[in-house]
């Protein structure tokens, strides 16, 4: 069983979705290997997304013989090599067909900077003092520029 995972980080990019999951298809269908296709809609920084949680799970039961991705960082941002290890451990070839476009890229990083700041202000919420709240009302700005 080949599976193929897609995922965007946000309900406004599902026309990205479906043109992953459209060429992830084609390309098993090409290769006339059996697939499921795993969608997900959620942060490279979430490791909580329902089907990245599925394809762990369809990892370990030891039954997947490749896994397909448009590109490496559909996955997650951090611990990618973790999810790999696993690959390797079971013996899951891991094909990356490096299809991305550099808006989809740039859109991506800013909403995991976006998302990793409030991670870390939610940390320091318990010890909040000014000189905390200064550099999280930066990087809060910094982020946001970036985003735009």
């Amino acid at each position: 069983m080949t599976l193929g995972y897609a995922r965007v980080p946000h309900q406004i990019q599902k026309q990205n979705l479906k043109a992953q999951s459209n060429h992830l298809r084609s390309f098993c269908t090409k290769h006339d290997w059996d697939y499921e296709l795993i969608q997900d809609l959620g942060s490279g920084v979430n490791d909580h997304k329902s089907g990245l949680r599925r394809l762990i799970q369809r990892l370990c039961d030891g039954n997947v013989e490749r896994l397909v991705m448009t590109n490496r960082d559909r996955l997650l941002r951090f611990g990618v090599d973790l999810v790999f290890a696993l690959c390797e451990h079971f013996q899951t070839e891991v094909v990356i067909r490096n299809i991305n476009s550099l808006e989809d890229f740039e859109d991506d990083i800013a909403e995991d900077i976006l998302e990793t700041i409030t991670v870390f202000s939610a940390h320091l919420d318990g010890t909040r003092h000014d000189k905390n709240q200064k550099i999280i009302d930066n990087l809060m700005a910094i982020a946001r520029e970036l985003a735009e």
